[in-house]
């Protein structure tokens, strides 16, 4: 198993180019299901969950040409052998669920295993079936799967969500891009990357509108077409490499960032006394902090364009090295403070009360053997580790294979004393 070793105390100073964003990267790979012509993705991020997904989409029968050094990515479906997603693939990775909606929308049967639990929490998927019965699917649950139907074709519909959930809103899309007549979605989820599959889905031949609104309508076409898209800038990826900036000191451009989509986490970070411009000509951010210590700041996690909590656990570092106390409040997880722990073998004062930490500053941290215990708790530690006196080694560092592409690479051009290694 691989490990991280750090040697902290240096301040970052270069550029970091933003890789594609996971998290749109994978909805628009399953939408291949929807075509049987090609897809062809550029700025793919090679990481291990977009992996997982490709070998699940190639058990379905989806011919993939992606070479292990690209970012390009062509998938072809025209030729699925089955409908059937085993557990061992979808319990790998989250987002392989929503290949039961593109699976039934295009042929109209499939049967797809629950993901199961998350270290972060439940995150049920009772609002993704919710969403399929009310377009017409027959569904069952039988043994831990799905097994789900439409002989007849989906039909649009109204569909109200609860409340706001990116992956159920994602997920209605894509079903909804194939069925019959107009769908309306309410209170629908307003991330960037769900307005980033609707502009790839439009280009197959789609007629969504509203996306990125709480508002979105369907017209179901009778079928899609290929196309060619790229995908949208990392803001995760931007706003971590941000706040290690702000961690450590020093002067970082991020080229090719999401400027509009970071507003929350930007306005967050200047509060905490970070210098920030922005080139809108050149896509690009730039991140400065010079010797004097960060103020503390409070955050309380939100659907966008709130505060993602995708980003507390990497502010939550940042605050460990404050000028005071600061308040980090969890609105969107219940059980996203598995960090906290390992930030105080580092020397972090955290107090978790339920949703709430109380993050109380120190001047400095100190290195220490810490444990990953999911993606965006393993990067927290990582901008501790860069902020750190002497050597900090992370173990478990799978997790960070999952969501950074080229992270030590990215970190060591910009001065970082950071390595990867074989655990004995």
């Amino acid at each position: 198993m691989d490990a991280l070793r750090i040697v902290g105390g240096q301040p970052l100073a270069g550029k970091i180019a933003i890789s594609g964003a996971k998290n749109s990267a994978l909805k628009l790979m399953v939408a291949s299901l929807l075509t049987d012509q090609t897809l062809a993705l550029s700025r793919v991020p090679n990481l291990a969950d977009t992996r997982f997904l490709q070998q699940l989409l190639e058990t379905l029968g989806v011919s993939i040409d992606w070479p292990d050094s690209s970012n390009d990515c062509r998938l072809n479906a025209e030729n699925l052998d089955s409908t059937f997603a085993p557990y061992e693939q979808v319990s790998k990775m989250r987002a392989s669920f929503n290949v039961l909606g593109a699976l039934l929308a295009r042929v109209g049967t499939a049967k797809v295993s629950l993901p199961g639990g998350c270290a972060i929490g439940a995150r049920p998927v009772d609002l993704h079936l919710r969403a399929l019965k009310a377009l017409g699917a027959d569904l069952a649950v039988e043994n831990g799967y799905v097994v789900a139907s439409s002989s007849s074709g989906l039909t649009g519909t109204k569909i109200v969500f609860p409340f706001k959930s990116v992956g159920a809103t994602e997920h209605t899309m894509m079903a909804a891009s194939l069925a019959k007549g107009e769908t309306l979605i309410e209170n629908a989820a307003c991330e960037p990357e769900i307005g980033d599959l609707a502009d790839c889905l439009n280009s197959m031949g789609a007629k969504i509108e509203g996306a990125g609104t709480t508002k979105i309508y369907i017209q179901g076409a009778d079928r899609l077409t290929g196309t060619q898209f790229e995908v949208m800038p990392d803001r995760i990826e931007a706003g971590t490499y941000a706040m290690a900036v702000a961690a450590t000191g020093g002067d970082v451009t991020l080229e090719n960032a999401p400027l509009k989509s970071l507003s929350a986490p930007i306005e967050r970070l200047q509060s905490a006394g970070l210098n920030i411009s922005q080139d809108d000509r050149l896509q690009s951010i730039r991140i400065k902090r010079d010797e004097t210590r960060i103020h503390s700041v409070n955050i309380d996690t939100r659907p966008y364009p709130g505060f993602p909590s995708d980003l507390q656990a990497q502010f939550m570092a940042l605050m460990c090295l404050a000028d005071g106390t600061s308040v980090v409040r969890e609105n969107i997880f219940e059980n996203r403070y598995m960090h906290a722990p390992e930030l105080a073998r580092l020397g972090g004062n955290i107090q978790v009360r339920g949703r709430e930490a109380i993050v109380k500053g120190c001047e400095t941290l100190r290195g220490a053997q810490v444990m990953a215990t999911d993606l965006r708790a393993s990067v927290s530690l990582v901008i501790a580790g860069l902020a750190a006196e002497s050597e900090t080694t992370i173990h478990r560092i799978y997790h960070l294979d999952r969501g950074f592409e080229q992270l030590e690479q990215k970190l060591t051009s910009c001065g970082a004393n950071i390595r990867r290694f074989k655990e004995s």
